[in-house]
Protein backbone atom coordinates (compact mmCIF):
# COMPACT_ATOMS: atom_id res chain seq x y z
CA UNK A 1 0.00 0.00 0.00
CA UNK A 2 1.32 3.43 -0.96
CA UNK A 3 1.31 6.57 1.18
CA UNK A 4 -0.60 9.85 0.73
CA UNK A 5 2.03 12.41 1.79
CA UNK A 6 -0.10 15.54 1.81
CA UNK A 7 -1.89 18.30 -0.08
CA UNK A 8 -0.53 21.43 -1.69
CA UNK A 9 -2.69 24.49 -2.14
CA UNK A 10 -2.13 27.32 -4.59
CA UNK A 11 -1.44 30.72 -3.08
CA UNK A 12 -4.40 32.03 -5.10
CA UNK A 13 -6.76 29.52 -6.64
CA UNK A 14 -7.68 30.39 -10.22
CA UNK A 15 -11.36 29.63 -10.79
CA UNK A 16 -11.85 30.86 -14.35
CA UNK A 17 -10.69 28.43 -17.07
CA UNK A 18 -9.69 31.27 -19.43
CA UNK A 19 -7.51 32.87 -16.75
CA UNK A 20 -5.89 29.52 -15.94
CA UNK A 21 -5.08 28.94 -19.63
CA UNK A 22 -3.65 32.48 -19.93
CA UNK A 23 -1.35 31.76 -16.98
CA UNK A 24 -0.24 28.45 -18.52
CA UNK A 25 0.43 30.21 -21.84
CA UNK A 26 2.62 32.80 -20.08
CA UNK A 27 4.55 30.08 -18.26
CA UNK A 28 4.91 27.81 -21.32
CA UNK A 29 5.20 30.30 -24.20
CA UNK A 30 5.76 27.59 -26.84
CA UNK A 31 2.29 26.25 -26.10
CA UNK A 32 0.72 29.23 -27.88
CA UNK A 33 2.11 27.93 -31.20
CA UNK A 34 -0.26 24.93 -30.85
CA UNK A 35 -3.32 27.04 -30.02
CA UNK A 36 -6.17 26.50 -32.46
CA UNK A 37 -7.43 29.58 -34.30
CA UNK A 38 -10.94 28.81 -33.08
CA UNK A 39 -11.91 26.60 -30.17
CA UNK A 40 -12.69 23.02 -31.21
CA UNK A 41 -16.27 21.89 -30.80
CA UNK A 42 -16.65 18.72 -28.75
CA UNK A 43 -19.61 16.58 -27.86
CA UNK A 44 -18.84 16.88 -24.17
CA UNK A 45 -22.09 15.11 -23.34
CA UNK A 46 -20.85 11.98 -25.17
CA UNK A 47 -17.47 12.16 -23.43
CA UNK A 48 -19.02 12.61 -20.01
CA UNK A 49 -21.59 9.86 -20.59
CA UNK A 50 -18.76 7.52 -21.61
CA UNK A 51 -16.80 8.40 -18.50
CA UNK A 52 -19.85 8.30 -16.27
CA UNK A 53 -19.03 11.71 -14.82
CA UNK A 54 -18.79 15.39 -15.69
CA UNK A 55 -15.39 16.98 -16.33
CA UNK A 56 -13.73 20.11 -14.96
CA UNK A 57 -14.26 23.32 -16.94
CA UNK A 58 -10.52 24.14 -17.10
CA UNK A 59 -9.85 20.77 -18.75
CA UNK A 60 -12.64 21.29 -21.29
CA UNK A 61 -11.38 24.77 -22.16
CA UNK A 62 -7.81 23.47 -22.52
CA UNK A 63 -8.99 20.66 -24.85
CA UNK A 64 -11.02 23.11 -26.94
CA UNK A 65 -7.96 25.31 -27.54
CA UNK A 66 -5.16 22.71 -27.54
CA UNK A 67 -4.45 19.17 -28.71
CA UNK A 68 -2.88 16.63 -26.35
CA UNK A 69 0.67 17.75 -25.58
CA UNK A 70 3.83 16.82 -23.74
CA UNK A 71 5.91 19.04 -21.47
CA UNK A 72 9.70 18.69 -21.15
CA UNK A 73 9.78 15.24 -22.79
CA UNK A 74 8.21 14.09 -19.52
CA UNK A 75 4.54 14.88 -18.81
CA UNK A 76 1.85 13.96 -21.35
CA UNK A 77 -1.52 15.69 -21.04
CA UNK A 78 -4.43 13.72 -22.53
CA UNK A 79 -7.19 15.52 -24.43
CA UNK A 80 -9.70 14.18 -26.97
CA UNK A 81 -9.46 14.99 -30.66
CA UNK A 82 -12.44 16.82 -32.21
CA UNK A 83 -14.80 14.32 -33.84
CA UNK A 84 -13.20 11.38 -32.01
CA UNK A 85 -14.38 12.24 -28.53
CA UNK A 86 -16.86 9.34 -28.27
CA UNK A 87 -14.03 6.83 -27.93
CA UNK A 88 -12.14 9.12 -25.58
CA UNK A 89 -14.88 8.74 -23.02
CA UNK A 90 -14.07 5.03 -22.89
CA UNK A 91 -10.97 4.59 -20.69
CA UNK A 92 -9.97 1.39 -22.50
CA UNK A 93 -9.63 3.38 -25.73
CA UNK A 94 -7.40 6.05 -24.16
CA UNK A 95 -3.86 4.75 -24.29
CA UNK A 96 -2.30 4.85 -20.85
CA UNK A 97 -5.50 5.95 -19.11
CA UNK A 98 -6.98 3.70 -16.50
CA UNK A 99 -9.54 5.25 -14.23
CA UNK A 100 -9.64 1.95 -12.36
CA UNK A 101 -6.12 2.24 -10.92
CA UNK A 102 -5.61 -0.87 -8.74
CA UNK A 103 -7.02 -0.32 -5.27
CA UNK A 104 -4.25 -2.37 -3.66
CA UNK A 105 -1.67 0.09 -5.04
CA UNK A 106 -3.43 3.18 -3.68
CA UNK A 107 -3.07 4.86 -0.30
CA UNK A 108 -5.77 3.65 2.11
CA UNK A 109 -7.40 7.12 2.00
CA UNK A 110 -8.02 6.69 -1.74
CA UNK A 111 -9.08 3.04 -1.79
CA UNK A 112 -12.75 3.86 -2.40
CA UNK A 113 -12.18 7.04 -4.44
CA UNK A 114 -12.83 7.03 -8.18
CA UNK A 115 -9.77 8.34 -10.04
CA UNK A 116 -10.06 9.92 -13.47
CA UNK A 117 -6.79 10.04 -15.40
CA UNK A 118 -5.74 13.13 -17.37
CA UNK A 119 -2.00 12.62 -17.80
CA UNK A 120 1.08 10.52 -17.21
CA UNK A 121 4.82 10.83 -17.37
CA UNK A 122 7.32 8.82 -19.33
CA UNK A 123 8.74 7.79 -15.95
CA UNK A 124 5.50 6.16 -14.78
CA UNK A 125 4.00 9.00 -12.73
CA UNK A 126 0.22 9.27 -13.04
CA UNK A 127 -1.99 12.35 -12.84
CA UNK A 128 -5.65 12.06 -11.88
CA UNK A 129 -8.60 13.90 -10.52
CA UNK A 130 -9.95 12.39 -7.33
CA UNK A 131 -13.67 12.27 -8.03
CA UNK A 132 -14.97 13.52 -4.69
CA UNK A 133 -18.58 14.55 -4.96
CA UNK A 134 -20.72 15.56 -7.92
CA UNK A 135 -19.05 18.91 -8.67
CA UNK A 136 -15.86 18.41 -10.72
CA UNK A 137 -14.81 22.01 -10.01
CA UNK A 138 -13.94 20.85 -6.49
CA UNK A 139 -12.00 17.71 -7.44
CA UNK A 140 -8.36 17.85 -6.41
CA UNK A 141 -5.56 16.89 -8.75
CA UNK A 142 -4.03 13.68 -7.42
CA UNK A 143 -0.48 12.68 -8.26
CA UNK A 144 0.78 9.10 -8.10
CA UNK A 145 4.55 9.26 -8.17
CA UNK A 146 6.50 6.34 -9.58
CA UNK A 147 8.66 6.72 -6.48
CA UNK A 148 5.72 5.73 -4.29
CA UNK A 149 4.19 8.79 -2.63
CA UNK A 150 0.81 10.12 -3.63
CA UNK A 151 -0.31 13.70 -3.06
CA UNK A 152 -3.09 16.17 -3.82
CA UNK A 153 -3.14 19.64 -5.31
CA UNK A 154 -6.22 21.75 -4.55
CA UNK A 155 -6.23 23.89 -7.70
CA UNK A 156 -7.33 22.98 -11.21
CA UNK A 157 -5.22 20.83 -13.50
CA UNK A 158 -4.31 23.76 -15.79
CA UNK A 159 -3.11 25.78 -12.80
CA UNK A 160 -1.23 22.69 -11.57
CA UNK A 161 0.62 22.47 -14.92
CA UNK A 162 1.53 26.17 -14.80
CA UNK A 163 2.78 26.01 -11.23
CA UNK A 164 4.69 22.78 -11.84
CA UNK A 165 6.48 24.39 -14.82
CA UNK A 166 7.20 27.76 -13.21
CA UNK A 167 8.52 26.28 -9.96
CA UNK A 168 5.79 27.76 -7.75
CA UNK A 169 4.73 24.26 -6.79
CA UNK A 170 7.03 21.99 -4.81
CA UNK A 171 7.27 18.95 -7.11
CA UNK A 172 7.74 16.61 -4.13
CA UNK A 173 8.56 13.24 -5.75
CA UNK A 174 8.45 14.61 -9.32
CA UNK A 175 11.42 16.08 -11.18
CA UNK A 176 11.48 19.77 -12.04
CA UNK A 177 9.56 20.23 -15.32
CA UNK A 178 10.93 22.78 -17.79
CA UNK A 179 8.30 24.99 -19.46
CA UNK A 180 8.71 23.66 -22.98
CA UNK A 181 6.42 21.70 -25.29
CA UNK A 182 8.21 18.65 -26.67
CA UNK A 183 5.35 16.88 -28.43
CA UNK A 184 1.70 17.24 -29.41
CA UNK A 185 -1.20 15.33 -30.90
CA UNK A 186 -2.32 15.63 -34.51
CA UNK A 187 -5.48 14.45 -36.26
CA UNK A 188 -6.00 10.74 -36.79
CA UNK A 189 -4.17 9.77 -33.61
CA UNK A 190 -0.73 10.93 -34.76
CA UNK A 191 1.97 12.55 -32.68
CA UNK A 192 4.69 15.10 -33.48
CA UNK A 193 7.79 15.83 -31.48
CA UNK A 194 10.12 18.79 -31.47
CA UNK A 195 13.48 18.13 -33.04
Amino acid sequence: MEELIGTQKPVRRILGPDEAIAVLERVVPGLVELRRQEPAVFDWQAVEEGLGTALRSDFKALAEWYPAFELDDFLGVFTPWPGEEGGWGNATEREGCDSEYPVDLRPAELASTSLESWGESKEGDRFFWSVLGDDPEHWPVTICSRNGPWWHYEGGMVQFLAELCDGTLDPWALPQVRPEVTGWGVGGGGWRETV
